[in-house]
């Protein structure tokens, strides 16, 4: 906010009357002032240290962990707005099953490009223990817990986007794992990918575990008001009738 100095100008100051600072302070005004200097980066640059980007195996699951997620959103909407799939099969269920069919295949294939990209990179020696491989079983264990509560509790076309293909559900689910939190599908699996780096002392594996999580929030975003207006005009047309 204007006229109220940021919680580095303490700082500032005294770097301006002869003290030394590693960063240039001027710049980051925008962001309210924040003193990067005081920022550790050691551990991060160490982290990344034993990530190679640049690695085929790497990048082909970035590109899997990217693709799958749009793929299915695209193939949906598409669906909801021409039908297209449901004639081809001959019944929205049919489509919806198919789709259902390959998304389970992507996400295979997925798997598999993750898993290949940890192993072909360094392990994290500090976390090549048997805590941090029972951490890591234990946050997969939660997270399977939440992918397979979540696929009983919508059931096949509830979870693969049925609603987009016209199978609508009779109301909102608010049993578990959705009275706990949104989304457990995509949170579980993302959980899922954490607790297999940590099993595996995976710095990359961590990275690719933060593509799933920031590719899935994209998803929900787009996701999330699309299907609440494929049900508000639902209930629209429910009191038209």
């Amino acid at each position: 906010m204007a006229g109220r100095p940021g919680p580095g100008a303490g700082r500032r100051e005294e770097a301006a009357a002869g003290g030394a600072r590693r960063f240039p302070l001027e710049c980051c005004e925008g962001l309210g002032g924040l003193d990067y200097s005081q920022v550790d980066v050691a551990a991060m640059a160490r982290l990344f240290g034993y990530v190679d980007v640049t690695d085929t195996g790497f990048i082909v699951a970035v590109l899997s962990i990217v693709f799958n997620p749009l793929f299915w959103n695209v193939v949906a909407r598409l669906e909801h707005k021409t039908r297209v799939f449901s004639r081809v099969f001959g019944s929205a269920h049919a489509a919806c099953y198919c789709l259902g069919a390959v998304i389970l295949l992507l996400n295979c294939v997925r798997s598999h490009c993750f898993t290949e990209a940890m192993k072909s990179q360094p392990k994290l020696e500090g976390w090549d223990c048997h805590w941090t491989y029972y951490s890591g079983v234990a946050i997969s264990a939660v997270g399977t817990l939440f992918v397979i509560s979540s696929f009983l509790a919508l059931g096949f076309t509830g979870t693969f986007l049925g609603d987009y293909f016209g199978i609508l559900m009779e109301a909102k689910v608010t049993s578990f794992p959705f009275n706990v939190l949104d989304n457990p599908m995509y949170w579980g699996s993302t959980a899922i990918y954490l607790g297999w780096s940590l099993m595996h002392a995976s710095p990359a594996g961590l990275l690719l575990t933060a593509v799933v999580a920031i590719s899935y929030t994209i998803a929900m975003l787009y996701e999330g008001p699309f299907t609440e207006e494929i049900y508000r005009q639902k209930q629209k047309g429910a009191k038209n009738k």
